[in-house]
């Protein structure tokens, strides 16, 4: 009975040794990086939609806190994210019979630079974008914009997460 325990003990203590290097996320960060920092992401695009810019920035640096143990600083940052919102568009995407939109697409492209001060070849500068199409005879306010920017938000800063510290 007593060997029985200690196989079992072993077996539980190697578990969770092995599980303690493993990251859920896919991230693959250098052991001498602690700290992170999400300048603010400047809204350029042509239509210029309020609070974008805000909002973006919040969703990034939510991403990084939740799926990383960096600590947020607001300066000089083992990596550093800093860009801005270059387009912000809504188009047609399909047509009625009575040359009216039957869907239309609101498009986000937002320009990223990624700043690894351990690791200098790990820098990006990079473009991400991702849409969301509505219907055409609805008006992107209230809940349908919220819904659609929260959905252009997670692609977007999960792509980016994804580029910079996953290596995907």
């Amino acid at each position: 009975m007593k060997l029985i325990k200690i196989v079992l003990s072993l077996t539980v203590l190697i578990t969770v040794l092995g599980c303690g290097a493993y990251s859920f996320t896919g991230a693959s960060i250098a052991s001498d990086v602690k700290t992170f920092q999400v300048n603010y992401f400047q809204n350029n695009a042509i239509l210029v939609e309020p609070g974008l810019d805000r909002d973006f920035t919040n969703a990034l640096t939510d991403l990084l806190i939740n799926q990383t143990n960096l600590d947020l600083v607001k300066s000089s940052g083992d990596l550093v994210y800093e860009g801005e919102i270059t387009e912000y568009r809504i188009s047609p995407t399909t047509a009625t019979a009575n040359n009216t939109a039957a869907q239309n697409r609101l498009n986000v492209t937002v320009n990223v630079r990624f700043f690894n001060m351990k690791n200098e070849e790990d820098n990006l500068e990079q473009r991400f974008s991702f849409f969301y199409d509505y219907a055409g005879a609805a008006l992107l306010t209230g809940a349908q914009k919220d819904t659609a920017l929260a959905e252009i938000f997670e692609r977007i800063t999960q792509d980016i997460f994804n580029a910079t510290l996953a290596k995907w």
